[in-house]
């Protein structure tokens, strides 16, 4: 006879309980007081749905047949579970699943008597097999074979129609007895439901299907089309689109800094905003609203405290801004990795036909992280370089080893990732680049694989350009930090990728002039970084700027103007387009304005000067926008439950270990009696230490909470008892008198 679910997880050791919370870490949540009360957990639906989730479709047949065959209520034979899976699962196949589903405790048992939780009927379909009910009378009878091999052609057809499944039908002849599916319900073979409906029992199902009692079972999975691509290849493009997702959130964060978007009433970015974003990224809509999603989740974006609020940068931001290329990669990667939403919905319609917004709340899927992992997780499986071919090829793999997974959006959700990981550098061209092999494999906090693998892919940063005659730079690689942010600084970034090309102009050096550089430190940085000569034009147009830059001063009284050259402030304030600064002259080289300096230096820029604003010693004082922030708020990703840890588990599994030898104990104390005065419980301790026995106690602590120890009495005395807890193995001290009730421990 098959012994119940809790003496069988009793009599298992502690490697195979570890191995279920690991599979099922909901049991340990709380963790379980004793294995009673994890044999109880492990037995409730919603653990039992959950932990049928992970199943393939092998292991759900097979749960499916010992359903068929009452393992809920009686022992089934191993035998008679192969019998029903048919030819189609193999022994090793059947053993394996068995494994799989004992694994997690939704079956137990040996070959002789196989059983599974009762949670289980409501795991598999209203029809399990696609088969009825089991019926008494002829259907339940050994002459069945018989009986179905003398049917009439007609009452056959019948039958024929119901085998496939489900064994439900509707005819308006059931009421008819003459009719053939009258004669069916005379003869036993039907089974009627109402006046309308009538059901095929499962005896007659399984013999009618012959050698497959459960219809035709998919036991391998299906084979997985892929195309071969150089490695190097994959890794390479893989970090082409990690240097250029790091330049779109950089200019993200410079954009919003200094245009942020507002926050809709219902939460979210909107659509007009979107689009804005996509085009000044460069990028399609579905990609900007993924880069908005992975800043917001790596704690770079976040709404300001405004009555209004507007999604503005954090200042976390700036950090990420100062970090390596790697470093900032990563947080980026892992916060995609770990995202608990679906970015892919943007654009579609809710359920009450509203648009789906970025940065909605509608977006939140709590397993979105455990199904993007799927994903990757399948192509990790692939030799480097392996791409598939299709997307819809690796979701009917993944509809095989997780049936019950994905849900309505399972096929979205599989093309979705593989066009996010493409664009974050974690996959390329279909395949799984080595970043994102480092990243899937690394422990949460664990960057520095991830770092390495990056490294690996990515060109040495290089500390030269080539500049070119019409009026460009080209970087052959990605550019050392301090020589990126100068020459961003100085020039346009006019196309990127593998080489970045810079464009000068004059807006971009009079940028550069109005941060504090002068002609000569843009000149003498070009000569140093440059491998090739500057080229004339260049050194005409820095000069040409820099001439002309700073001639008029502008400083704060609202705003000065000054000028050495008398003429030129005469011809300012005689320039019509200067009028609504309302400069006025307060003597030959100086005019004042009640307009704020910023704006006064722009009006002279729009009438044609070339203005530069000074500090109040003289120097150049920089006035170039520096974007907003707002206060880093990491969201608290409400996720799937996390995976314990292996510490924890091995605590959890100790703490059932204890509760269980307490259990005993105390069954072994049998009617402890109360403590009736000192003399008695000193007696009975006394006692226990002479007879190197057990002694169970109850007991009251310092804060009036009742306890239960067992304990070895060591030394009696003094009024305390000191004793080797029978649990833990630890030596504890107990006073006489806070001992309620005692009874030695029977042998």
């Amino acid at each position: 006879m098959t012994v119940p679910l809790v003496d069988w997880l009793r009599a298992q050791d502690d490697e195979t309980l570890a191995a279920l919370l690991r599979l099922r870490p909901d049991l340990a949540v709380p963790p379980p007081a004793d294995v009673t009360v994890l044999a109880t957990r492990a037995g409730i639906r919603a653990s039992v749905h959950r932990a049928s989730d992970d199943l393939d479709t092998v292991a759900l047949a097979v749960l499916e047949a010992l359903v068929v065959a009452d393992a809920d209520r009686v022992a089934a034979e191993r035998a008679e579970v192969a019998r029903l899976l048919g030819p189609d699962v193999t022994a090793a196949a059947l053993d394996a699943a068995l494994a799989a589903l004992q694994a997690r405790a939704l079956v137990w048992g040996d070959e002789a008597g196989l059983r599974v939780v009762p949670a289980a009927r409501d795991v598999v379909p209203a029809y399990p097999g696609n088969l009825g009910r089991r019926a008494g009378g002829p259907a339940a009878s050994s002459g069945l074979p018989g009986l179905l091999e003398g049917l009439p052609p007609e009452e056959r057809r019948v039958l024929d129609a119901l085998i496939a499944g489900p064994p439900i039908g509707r005819s308006r002849s059931a009421a008819e007895p003459d009719s053939p599916v009258g004669r069916l319900l005379d003869k036993g073979l039907l089974i009627r439901l109402d006046t309308e409906t009538v059901e095929l029992p499962q005896q007659v199902g399984i013999a009618l299907r012959g050698e497959r009692p459960m219809g035709r079972i998919e036991a391998t999975p299906p084979a997985l089309s892929t195309r071969e691509r150089p490695a190097s290849q994959v890794d390479g493009t893989a970090g082409g689109a990690a240097m250029e997702l790091l330049r779109r959130v950089e200019r993200l964060v410079e954009l919003w800094g200094t245009a942020p978007p507002t926050v809709l009433r219902s939460g979210g970015l909107g659509v007009r905003d979107l689009r804005r974003t996509a085009r000044e990224l460069e990028t399609d809509e579905a990609g900007a609203a993924l880069i908005v999603e992975v800043a917001l989740a790596a704690d770079l974006l976040g709404q300001s405290d405004s009555p209004n609020p507007d999604w503005l940068p954090t200042t976390a931001a700036d950090a990420w801004s100062a970090a390596g290329i790697e470093q900032r990669w990563v947080a980026l990667a892992r916060a995609w990795l770990e995202l608990p939403r679906l970015p892919g919905l943007v654009g579609r319609r809710d359920d009450a036909d509203r648009p789906i917004n970025a940065l909605s709340e509608t977006l939140r899927r709590p397993v979105a992280p455990r199904d993007r992992k799927r994903v990757l997780a399948a192509l990790a499986d692939l030799p480097p370089g392996t791409a598939v071919t299709t997307p819809e090829a690796l979701g009917d793999l993944l509809a095989w080893r997780a049936p019950r997974r994905g849900g309505r959006l399972r096929d979205e959700i599989v093309r979705w990732t593989l066009e996010e990981g493409t664009l974050i550098g974690v996959v390329a061209l279909d395949a799984l680049a080595e970043p994102g092999r480092a990243l899937l494999a690394a422990a949460p906090g664990e960057n520095g694989p991830v770092v390495a693998a990056l490294r690996a892919v990515l060109p040495e940063p290089v500390d030269t350009v080539l500049l070119q005659a019409d009026l460009t730079a080209v970087a052959p690689g990605p550019l050392v930090t301090a020589l990126a942010r100068e020459l961003q600084l100085m020039a346009d970034v006019e196309s990127a990728g593998g080489a970045t090309v810079y464009r000068f102009s004059e807006a971009s050096v009079r940028r550069a002039l109005d941060s504090g550089r002068s002609v000569t430190d843009l000149k003498e940085l070009l000569e140093a970084k440059s491998s090739t000569p500057v080229p004339q034009a260049l050194t005409y147009l820095i000069e040409d700027v820099g001439r002309r830059h700073g001639r008029l001063r502008g400083g704060v009284a609202s705003a000065f103007l000054r000028s050495d050259d008398e003429v030129l402030l005469s011809e300012v304030l005689a320039h019509p387009e200067t009028a609504a600064l309302e400069l006025r002259r307060i003597a030959p080289t100086v005019a004042v304005s009640p307009a704020p300096l910023a704006e006064l230096l722009d009006g002279l820029r729009a009438a044609g000067f070339s203005p530069a604003a000074e500090d109040a010693s003289g120097g150049v004082l920089d006035l170039g926008p520096r974007g907003a922030r707002t206060d880093p708020r990491r969201p608290r990703n409400r996720s799937v439950l996390a995976d314990p840890s292996e510490e924890r588990i091995d605590a959890v599994v100790a703490k059932m270990r204890a509760g269980d030898a307490l259990a005993a104990a105390r069954r072994g104390a049998g009617n402890a009696l109360p403590a009736n005065g000192s003399s008695h419980t000193l007696a009975t301790l006394q006692e226990a230490a002479r007879a190197q026995r057990q002694v169970w106690i109850g007991y009251v602590d310092g804060h009036g909470v009742q306890g239960e120890r067992v304990l070895a009495p060591l030394t009696v005395g003094g009024g305390i008892v000191e004793g080797r807890d029978a649990v833990d193995g630890e030596v504890y001290r107990l006073p006489l008198h806070r001992i309620t009730r005692i009874a030695l421990i029977e042998s």
